[in-house]
């Protein structure tokens, strides 16, 4: 028997892989479902923070410029769930081809999802994306891998 818990694990998944699956197809409004109205966005693209929707939505469409084709990898995603909030983490990568044709493999960086149900849907509150820096130098390390 499936239990409540483990049908709300598999609806989140899902709307993770809406995220990856919207990048691929380059849709916002897909993307624009899978978030509340007032999400708040910690990516890796300045400012601090990008609070609501239509800001983090504003990320993506700069990503979408950017590359003629994306695609979005995501790697040993954890879930831990309540009744109605639940936080997730996993790797993911960004890759694709630019506009100007050249094919990029992206970096890994490490991603944390924060997740309410509201009326019944598990949605998007908060994520932040971010990479490991190295502290002698203060620069961000792109190159590991999960």
């Amino acid at each position: 028997m499936t239990t409540r818990r483990e049908v709300d694990e598999a609806e989140i998944r899902r709307q993770v892989g809406g995220i990856v699956e919207g990048i691929r197809a380059k849709d916002l409004e897909a993307l624009r479902r899978l978030y509340t109205t007032d999400v708040v966005s910690f990516d890796v693209e300045p400012p601090l923070q990008h609070v609501g929707v239509d800001a983090k939505l504003k990320n993506w469409a700069k990503v979408f410029a950017f590359f003629q084709e994306a695609d979005y990898e995501v790697r040993d995603l954890t879930f831990t769930m309540g009744d109605d909030v639940a936080f997730g983490h996993c790797f993911g990568r960004l890759s694709g081809t630019l506009g100007n044709g050249t094919a990029v493999s992206g970096m890994w960086v490490r991603a944390t999802f924060c997740f309410r149900k509201i009326d019944g849907r598990w949605l998007i509150a908060h994520d932040q994306v971010s990479v490991p820096f190295d502290m002698a130098s203060g620069r961000g390390v792109t190159d590991l891998e999960p």
